[in-house]
């Protein structure tokens, strides 16, 4: 099957509000959410949803959907990320949680790892004060106070390297960082990946916070307050990456299974939060504890975060990830106590 998705540029050029010009046509929030973040695949859409949002766009069917193009991942060495929701190369992602859930250090840290990589960083600063916002602006190469100031330095760079910018969700509410990303494309440059966070903890509320997206993380608040840091839901989060057919099938089967596991292990949380372990049914207690060692995998000890917690950062390849995940699965470490798992690399 050829690789299909939306044209989610020019979604973002043409309705900007699209959460509320899809449900005034009698569209669903929801279906047109999952559609442009990629939880749900363009080839398993209905005819009439596609067709009404080529209305709303004012644009022909083969204008809207994307046919043969491929996003490029980036690797960040961080094992939630890579493994649910990897970072699409020149698209827009977007980072939904509250404040103090760790969105700012996450940042942070992928300016930290991506720099390492040839890119180049860029903070388009916020108006007024934030906890954190330091930290992000302290790993920028350049920091912004305009839009305008971005493009100039984003046209100054040209070719000569790849462009990482971090924006407020304000920006994007008054279509500033639509507007530069349509004056770089003709300006001939295209390679600016855009990292949209929220701080003021509206978007959790909203279906479409920063309109269509290609990565969506969604940060846990159960997580972040028993400390499992990055707090990434990997139910919730996704990628255009991973949702078409642009990873190889083991990635994709893995990723599935580990899914899986982790949905029914937060489910039965819940039972053991109100009654305790001893009234697990014996069929899921084995669920039960591969998916609470498996939660505990994923915490990650980061390079920006050393000073603060003494452990020294670490990167995990993709490639071990999925070798660590498919272990964790299969029983390998089911000796081990969960506190082992917190906070490593590779499983030893």
């Amino acid at each position: 099957m050829e690789d299909i998705r939306l044209n989610v540029a020019l979604l973002r050029k043409r309705v900007p509000n699209l959460t509320s010009a899809a449900r005034a046509v009698g569209l669903r929030s929801a279906t047109v959410s999952n559609l442009c973040t990629g939880k749900i695949p363009v080839g398993r859409a209905e005819v009439r949803t596609l067709v009404s949002l080529a209305s709303l766009a004012n644009c022909s069917l083969d204008e809207l959907i994307l046919v043969g193009e491929r996003f490029e991942m980036i690797e960040t060495g961080i094992k939630s990320l890579d493994l649910f929701a990897p970072l699409a190369k020149g698209g827009n992602i977007g980072l939904v949680a509250r404040p103090m859930m760790g969105q700012l250090v996450l940042l942070a840290e992928l300016f930290n790892r991506l720099k390492k990589q040839g890119f180049r960083a860029i903070l388009l600063e916020p108006e007024g004060t934030h906890v954190g916002i330091e930290d992000v602006a302290g790993e920028a190469n350049i920091r912004c106070s305009s839009v305008d100031e971005v493009f100039a330095e984003v046209k100054k760079l040209g070719d000569s390297c790849d462009v990482i910018l971090a924006a407020d969700r304000s920006h994007v509410l008054n279509n500033q960082i639509y507007e530069l990303q349509d004056r770089l494309h003709d300006a001939g440059i295209a390679s600016l990946t855009t990292f949209l966070v929220d701080l003021q903890g509206e978007a959790v509320d909203e279906d479409l916070p920063y309109g269509p997206l290609e990565t969506l993380w969604q940060l846990d608040a159960d997580m972040a307050a028993r400390r499992y840091f990055p707090a990434v839901n990997p139910i919730q989060s996704t990628s255009e990456i991973v949702e078409g057919t642009y990873v190889e099938a083991q990635h994709q089967l893995i990723r599935q299974k580990a899914k899986k596991l982790l949905r029914r292990y937060k489910e039965l949380r819940f039972l053991v939060q109100a009654q305790g372990k001893e009234r697990l049914p014996a069929s899921e207690v084995q669920t039960f504890l591969r998916g609470e060692r498996l939660e505990a995998y994923f915490t990650q000890p980061f390079y920006v975060a050393e000073p603060a917690t003494g452990k020294a950062g670490v990167s995990v390849t993709l490639q071990e990830t999925m070798q660590d995940v498919q272990q964790i699965m299969d029983g390998a470490v089911d000796q081990r106590e969960v506190d082992e798992m917190m906070y490593v690399g590779r499983l030893a």
